[in-house]
């Protein structure tokens, strides 16, 4: 991971997409941030006018041992159930991607049980669920690394098959846990500030969630100064291969959409790890999750919807796919003032 190059972000292509949508037989601006966001994918791609014909989820699944403290309102089984559920096409994440023309591949990088008869599965498993950092680090160095390397490698792969577009998705129950001690520990925010109801718990295990995740912070102490350490001490195994999704696309140019709180948390970690990261990436939705906004700002990374989702999987990235074709259609199919003999 350490020879990972990211490129810089293209001034020159952005400055090009801009001048195209100036010249556009429109009022200057008028089509909001339809016209940011196709600037922003001009400069990740280094091409004046993009385009994203083969679009892609992937979803990396992982359970966490914190979750057996009560952190939300279903047990562990429910991620090996979900897995099943989207390989067989029936996850909401399956009906984005299908309303999206995107193919979904579900990666399993930390399930607690093993799913050798889980068909069209991706089985790159680092460990068997994240253990209970409130009680000791989530996971080791080397583990965290070799979960980073899972999601660089599923991006290289997908961009070898012709993947242009990816999306960052997870499946994993009580992964919000980690989400929001790593965005306390990222932006100094307070734990109170970040934790949220996740899978819909009561207010009373909300309270029980931020004590167990503030004891995790004070027990394991991970530097803020050091994105792997916070990974491995108070992270999971799907947030690393989502981190590494983001660098690995990054490295290639390919745009790589952010989902919610849990992709946010992992859009961090990537930032931490490689600071060029942070203008490579594309925001989606602000999660319902109170850690995500205050993330997402601290990360200056902007988002293009809001729908009030806080449902993970990937499900407000590929919901923003179809938006993204509309931004770069208009580089492409719309008209010049010149072209049609129009003058301001």
């Amino acid at each position: 991971m350490n020879r990972l190059t990211i490129p810089e972000y293209s001034e020159e292509a952005a400055a090009a997409a801009q001048r195209r949508l100036d010249a556009l037989a429109k009022v200057p601006g008028s089509l909001g941030r339809l016209e940011e966001l196709a600037v922003r994918l001009a400069g990740i791609t280094g091409d004046a006018a993009p385009l994203f014909p083969n679009k892609e989820a992937v979803l990396f699944a992982a359970d966490h041992d914190i979750a057996l403290k009560g952190v939300s309102a279903t047990g562990q089984e429910v991620t090996e159930i979900q897995v099943r559920n989207f390989l067989k096409g029936g996850g909401t994440i399956n009906a984005f991607c299908r309303n999206a023309g995107a193919r979904l591949t579900v990666v399993d990088v930390g399930v607690k049980h093993d799913l050798d008869d889980a068909e069209g599965l991706v089985d790159r498993k680092v460990v068997h669920a994240a253990r209970d950092f409130s009680e000791g680090p989530a996971m080791t160095r080397e583990e965290a690394l070799a979960c980073l390397q899972v999601g660089i490698d599923m991006a290289r792969e997908k961009a070898a098959q012709g993947a242009n577009l990816l999306a960052a998705g997870e499946m994993g129950i009580g992964n919000t846990s980690p989400s929001s001690a790593i965005t306390a520990v990222v932006t100094g925010a307070s734990v109170e500030e970040v934790t949220g109801i996740g899978s819909a718990i009561a207010p009373e295990r909300v309270r029980r969630k931020a004590e167990l995740i503030r004891r995790g912070i004070e027990l394991n102490a991970p530097d803020p100064t050091d994105a792997l350490d916070i990974l491995a001490k108070v992270g999971g195994p799907e947030l690393a291969a989502m981190s590494g999704l983001m660098l690995g696309g990054a490295s290639l140019r390919i745009p790589v959409v952010v989902d919610g709180f849990i992709a946010g948390a992992a859009a961090a970690i990537a930032i931490g790890l490689h600071p060029g990261v942070r203008t490579m990436l594309v925001g989606s939705h602000s999660s319902f999750e109170p850690g995500h906004r205050i993330l997402m700002r601290h990360l200056g990374i902007p988002t293009y919807i809001d729908f009030g989702l806080r449902l993970g999987e990937g499900t407000g990235a590929v919901l923003l796919f179809p938006l993204i074709d509309a931004a770069v259609r208009i580089l492409h199919e719309m008209r010049t003032l010149r072209e049609l003999d129009i003058r301001r």
